[in-house]
């Protein structure tokens, strides 16, 4: 299904997006070495619960996973990229953190992610990875807007990560958002312009560039969820939603 959204809705997506952005920054501040994943996962809870809002994520059980995923928030650390799911673990120096938030007020939805490095230790390598994934994410909001194809967006993301020296796995990448979390139409992190569905005002899509230091391939953790590369190198992952509007793209997920 793909959704366009009306002017009321677009309101209500702002308020969605604005909460996404606080409630990441926010435990990006608290994110410390010695900090646990799973206080990492109740704050986000009781950030989403003190605004009136609904997680996307603790009852979500598509396919791809092993039941409802069960947790508040995604927490990536180092070799894992993709739906992370929070465990005992006290994060240290120099760990590379991807947090990921979907959550819903007034129905309609907004998903964002950030990587950083926690702690004093900053890695170069990491750092550059995940430079790459927010210039990634930049070119394709910036190749995005009314009349644009999904293929100009995928294609400017793409070439930033590509160039960059990153494989590009095109298993999970960005997608349609709206009064559900995963729509259509979705969005490759690389492809070919002037392909796919042509964008349209009041079309909200939530483009996530993400990237393996050294390979394509994902592995599946044992719970069932959390996807890892193959290699056991870093990751890094980096997502805004952003709005279709008559004057080009707008981005919903960041702090008022």
């Amino acid at each position: 299904m793909i959704e366009i959204l009306n002017p009321t809705l677009l309101t209500r997506a702002r308020d969605s997006g604005a909460l996404v952005g606080h409630i990441l920054q926010t435990l990006k501040g608290r994110s410390t070495a010695g900090t646990n994943l799973l206080d990492i996962d109740r704050w986000a809870k009781e950030m989403i619960v003190e605004a009136g809002a609904q997680s996307c994520y603790v009852d979500y059980a598509p396919s791809f996973g092993r039941g409802p995923f069960g947790h508040y928030i995604c927490t990536a650390v180092n070799d894992a990229v993709l739906h992370g799911r929070p465990y005992d673990y006290p994060l240290a120096d120099g760990d590379l953190l991807t947090l990921d938030l979907a959550v819903s007020k007034g129905g309609v939805a907004a998903d964002a992610a950030i990587s950083f490095i926690v702690g004093d230790t900053q890695p170069p390598e990491s750092i550059a990875m995940i430079d790459a994934t927010e210039r990634a994410l930049a070119a394709g909001i910036a190749a995005a807007g009314p009349g644009a194809r999904v293929g100009d967006l995928s294609h400017a993301i793409g070439t930033v990560l590509s160039e960059a020296g990153y494989p590009i796995n095109t298993e999970f990448g960005g997608h349609g958002i709206g009064s559900t979390m995963h729509q259509d139409p979705h969005v490759p992190n690389t492809g070919r312009p002037g392909r796919g569905y042509k964008l349209r005002p009041g079309l909200l899509l939530a483009l996530e560039p993400w990237v393996m230091a050294d390979t394509a391939e994902l592995v599946t953790d044992a719970d069932g969820w959390t996807l890892r590369s193959a290699t056991g190198c870093r990751t890094a992952h980096t997502e805004h939603t952003i709005a279709i509007t008559d004057d080009g793209a707008k981005i919903l997920t960041v702090p008022r």
